[in-house]
C-alpha cells in the first residue's frame, strides 16, 4: 500500500490505517524509539503512543513524507519518555549523543524558545544540505536516529576512530555556521 493510500485511510478514519502504517513504517519508528529508550517494554508502549499520535495528527495534516512524519512523532515521544524516566537518574546512552551537540546548540528558554527552535531547525537543515552524503549520514544516524557511535561507524563502513573524528569535524562546522548565522551566540 502506498503512503498516499495510507493517509487516505486516516482521512476516512479507518482503523486499517494504523495497521497499514505499522506494517510499512513500523520498523523505522521502532528503531528510532529503541535507540533512544533501549528498553523493549518502553519501546512497545511508545510505539502505541506513536500510532495514537499519528491518528490524532492525520487529519488535519497530510504529510508529504509519511515515514519522516511518523519517525518525528516517535522520536519526540521517545525523547519525552526518556527524559521523564531519567530525571532521577542519568542513563548516559542518549545523553552522550546530546552532550556531543551541546556546544553547537543554543541554550535558551522562556518566550523565545519556540521561535529559536524553528530558526535552529531551519539553520541545521541548511547546514545539512552543505554536507557530503557520508557526513550527513553520520550526523543523521548519530543525532536524529540516536544510533550508538560504533553502530554508526559500522553502517558507514569506517572505523570507530574515523567516525568519531568526522563527527567532531561536522559538529565544529555546524557550530561555526550557527555562529555565522547568529543562531548561536
Amino acid at each position: 500500500m502506498t503512503d498516499e493510500e495510507i493517509i487516505d485511510l486516516f482521512f476516512e478514519r479507518s482503523e486499517q490505517a494504523i495497521g497499514e502504517l505499522a506494517k510499512k513504517h513500523g520498523r523505522a519508528a521502532e528503531r528510532v524509539v529503541r535507540n533512544i529508550l533501549g528498553d523493549r517494554r518502553d519501546t512497545e508502549e511508545c510505539l502505541s503512543d506513536t500510532w495514537l499520535g499519528v491518528w490524532n495528527a492525520i487529519p488535519p495534516n497530510r504529510p508529504e513524507l509519511l515515514q519522516s512524519f511518523v519517525c518525528k512523532i516517535a522520536r519526540n515521544l521517545a525523547t519525552k519518555r526518556y527524559h521523564a524516566g531519567t530525571a532521577r537518574k542519568r542513563d548516559g546512552r542518549y545523553d552522550l549523543a546530546l552532550d556531543e551537540l551541546a556546544d553547537c546548540l543554543p541554550d535558551r528558554g522562556g518566550v523565545e524558545e519556540l521561535l529559536s527552535a524553528k530558526e535552529l531547525a531551519e539553520a541545521i537543515n541548511r547546514f545539512l544540505d552543505t554536507l557530503s552524503y557520508e557526513d550527513r549520514f553520520l550526523f543523521m544516524r548519530r543525532y536524529w536516529y540516536a544510533e550508538a557511535l560504533p553502530v554508526v561507524a559500522h553502517m558507514a563502513g569506517m572505523s570507530y576512530g574515523t567516525a568519531t573524528v568526522r563527527l567532531h569535524r561536522v559538529r565544529e562546522k555546524l557550530k561555526k555556521q550557527l555562529l555565522k548565522e547568529g543562531v548561536l551566540i
